[in-house]
This record gives structure tokens, sequence and C-alpha cells, in this order.
């Protein structure tokens, strides 16, 4: 899963008269510049930034892992040097070192932050960075921006050993997961769920139990992943994000989504409990 490791710590300044090599976190439109090795795949390490001939649009520090210092920065649309490439993160799931893959999806939504709020969402005034904290504030009227974060609710839906999954219009063909929706303003997360649920398929459910979270840098979300039972209602889906609906059992699964996503260990879950 994309999770920060628990051997990262975080901070915004590189202490002074630090020189080991630090891991270079270099991003081009949300795709991160790797290199294939027989170990799997790696990323810039050096001192200083690596690149001369290839200045950097904006970067920052992130802290250390693994006490390695970590920067992030984002480059022009340029071709890679030789023998780098740019890939996105989901697709260097499984082969890359996967606390190297959660500092880079943490590396990806802050370099995002910083890019999106150059300007005062108030006054339209230039933004600073603020020294002591992970913020850009405009100097005209104080006005402070901090790494956003969208919450999601995800919940799986079972009756009767049934599990229901759905089926939305971005999905690969045959591919199902459960339902999700965004928190809105004033909302709570169980107020979110029942919302969602009937909104997408039509039923209620009850018995809400948390499950776990995971960071979901596409571009800056918090998935929260819920369970529940299934309380009454018949199917009915709206028709525009979700195109189908099914109870299903464990014998007679459809296709899943992604084994990095808090979807499929959801599903994961209700198998090894109804196999």
């Amino acid at each position: 899963m994309l999770i920060l490791p628990d051997d990262f710590q975080p901070a915004m300044l590189l202490p002074a008269g630090i020189e080991q090599p630090a891991w270079w976190f270099i991003f081009v439109h949300g795709q991160l510049l790797v290199r294939a090795t027989g170990a799997g795949m790696e990323l810039p390490l050096a001192s200083i930034w690596p690149f001369a001939n290839w200045p950097p649009v904006r970067r920052l520090y992130l802290g250390t892992l693994q006490g390695q210092p970590c920067h992030a920065a984002e480059v022009m649309n340029a071709g890679p040097p030789p023998g780098w490439r740019f890939e996105n993160l989901r697709g260097l799931w499984t082969r890359m070192d996967e606390a190297m893959l959660g500092v880079a999806g943490h590396a990806l939504q802050l370099i995002e932050w910083d890019r999106t709020h150059q300007y005062c969402g108030h006054c339209g005034t230039p933004t600073e960075r603020r020294a002591e904290e992970r913020a850009r504030v405009c100097p005209a009227c104080q006005h402070a921006a901090y790494p956003q974060l969208s919450p999601v609710v995800m919940v799986r839906v079972v009756d009767k050993g049934r599990i229901l999954l759905a089926r939305a219009p971005r999905f690969a063909p045959g591919v199902y997961s459960v339902l999700a929706g965004f928190v809105e303003a004033g909302e709570t997360l169980e107020q979110t769920i029942h919302r969602e649920v009937a909104e997408e398929v039509g039923i209620q459910v009850y018995n809400l139990r948390y499950f776990a979270s995971q960071s979901w840098p596409f571009p800056h979300s918090l998935m929260i992943a819920f369970t529940a039972d299934y309380a009454g209602g018949e199917l009915q889906i709206d028709g525009r994000e979700i195109l189908e609906a099914r109870w299903f059992v464990p014998n007679e699964m459809p296709g899943l989504p992604s084994p990095m996503s808090m979807a499929w260990r959801l599903i994961q879950d209700y198998l090894a409990h109804h196999a």
C-alpha cells in the first residue's frame, strides 16, 4: 500500500552540515523519475541536485528515510537523462521498494500542493513558504494555505454471506469494487456512507465499523474504509456514478481492483472470513 513507513521522519529544513547522499523524488506531470536495475527501480542518489543542466521548477525537503535525506522536486517536461524514465506511481507498485513508494506518494502530494498554491486564493498575491511549518502564506493578507486532503469513505456491504460490489464508468471491463464517495462539507463519515449508499444503489445499511485508512495521492485523497451490513431496500443504481451493482458470493467473484488499493484489502478480508 501507499503509506509512509515508520522509519520515515518528516522535516522541513535540511540540517546544516549534512553532506551525505540524498534520495531525489523528481516528478513531471505526476510521474516519478526512476531507473531500472537488477534489484528493481531506483531513484537518483546524490548529496546535491544531480542534474546540473536540468534545473528544477520547485524543490522541497521531505525528511529522512532510514536516516537518508529525501528531497522532492518538479522539473520541466523534457526528456529524461539516458537510462532514466518517468513512470506513474501506480505502475511502480510491486516493482519498487514499498517504503520508497510510500515516500514517493507523500512527495507527489506536496509537490502538487506547492505548485497549485503559488498565488493567494483570497487576494491573488504571490505566496511565500513559511519557514516553521508546511504552509504557503500571503504576505499581503496573511492567508495561509496548507497541504490539503480530500477524505473519501468506502464501505463493504455484506448480507447473509454475500458482498455488494459495483461498477463505475472509469473501471476496466469486468472489474467491480466496493462503494465509495467524497465526504461533503458538514458531514460526518457515517453520514457520508449512508448518503452515498442510498444515492448510488438505493439501499440502507447499518452496523458501520471502521476498517482501515490509506493515503491515495491521486491527487490528494485519504481513503477511510468501513464495513457495514445490509439493512433494507432494493438495488437501484444511479446510472451515472454506478453502472451496475450486484451481490456476489466467494466462489463467483468478478474482476477486482488493484492490490495496492484499500478496496482490494476490504474484499480480501471478506473472502478470508467467508471462504
